[in-house]
């Protein structure tokens, strides 16, 4: 099979692509910048030079595949991001309609859990809705997938399109790029106050898993059907607590209560623009915000079956060190 992968460059994008690949499929991937996708051209990819914003250039890398799997997306904490904000929603549209235009046998669109806003930590289903547009969103980052669900891909979808929308918790593993691989890091490194909102609640998916899930929706999910490949769910703390353990850390964990970070949230707002990402009042109002949700509808229809927190930590924080011991020679 020949499939196109957009956004080759992210940590779900390229662990799929590579997945695809040694599966024996042709793989096409599209980038502004080919030269950062050469080691994915040296696994035997073929790159092409576009994106998901330029209309234009989907269309040669679009021609003749199979399937498309739309990873491409902006993601960021802290502050909004009008063209990152663009490029989640008018993105979307730009790929999905191409691939309506040229008869794609089937799209695989990776959206996120975020969508449902804060759940609180209920493992809602994929039949939950949160009206952000009413309510409010914690971040630009959960405005914009949510625009780009709710006002593109449900839309093509109930119009006949052949999408199958995925929707990921926390994604960790080796390589995290992530606030979470930070976090990681730094117990690593032995940072000695380690600062944790207490009561947060995520579902943590591992990188593979996800990849996985991924490709269990092209084989078998059903077009027009949304599929949560969330993972286990867990605090913030407790998984910290566990990953402390492993890697024997000596740094401390001190968690703080939700209260206190929504209150820091309003007492910063006059200062954002000063402040680093990680520190603004979107950051801080986020770190209280849980992402949950119920994989049943994936298990029981896609055959997903993801590990547990406890069998994908340890080999995350030997990869990090890893890692850490080569970025260090």
């Amino acid at each position: 099979m020949t499939y196109l992968v957009t956004g080759a460059t992210s940590y779900i994008g390229k662990r799929l692509a590579r997945r695809l690949l040694a599966d024996g499929h042709k793989v096409r991937v599209l980038t502004r910048k080919p030269k950062s996708l050469a080691s994915l051209e040296k696994r035997g990819a073929q790159v092409f030079s576009g994106s998901v914003t330029d209309r234009d250039s989907l269309k040669p890398a679009m021609e003749g595949v199979d399937g498309v799997f739309h990873t491409a997306s902006w993601f960021g904490i802290g502050r909004s991001n009008p063209a990152g904000e663009r490029l989640n929603l008018e993105g979307t549209r730009n790929v999905l309609e191409v691939a309506g235009d040229l008869k794609v046998f089937k799209i695989v669109y990776t959206s996120t859990i975020a969508i449902y806003g804060d759940t609180r930590g209920q493992l809602v289903d994929e039949n939950y809705f949160y009206n952000g547009a009413e309510l409010g969103w914690a971040s630009a980052f959960d405005r914009s997938m949510w625009k780009a669900y709710y006002e593109v891909a449900l839309p093509q979808a109930e119009s006949g399109l052949p999408l199958v929308t995925v929707l990921p918790g926390l994604v960790f593993g080796p390589g995290d790029p992530s606030a979470i691989g930070s976090l990681l890091r730094d117990l690593l490194q032995d940072r000695p106050l380690l600062f944790l909102p207490a009561d947060t609640v995520y579902c943590w998916s591992h990188i593979d898993d996800t990849v996985e899930a991924h490709v269990l929706a092209m084989e078998w999910g059903m077009p027009g059907e949304a599929y949560n490949i969330s993972g286990e769910p867990a605090t913030l703390v407790e998984v910290m607590q566990r990953a402390r353990e492993i890697a024997g850390s000596r740094s401390q964990l001190v968690p703080v209560p939700a209260p206190l970070l929504k209150a820091a949230s309003y007492l910063v707002r006059p200062f954002d623009s000063k402040l680093p990402p990680r520190y603004t009042s979107e950051a801080l109002r986020l770190a209280s915000v849980s992402y949950t949700a119920s994989n049943r509808k994936a298990r029981t229809q896609l055959g997903f079956s993801p590990r547990s927190i406890d069998a994908g930590l340890p080999s995350t924080i030997s990869a990090l060190r890893e890692a850490l011991k080569r970025s260090s020679q």
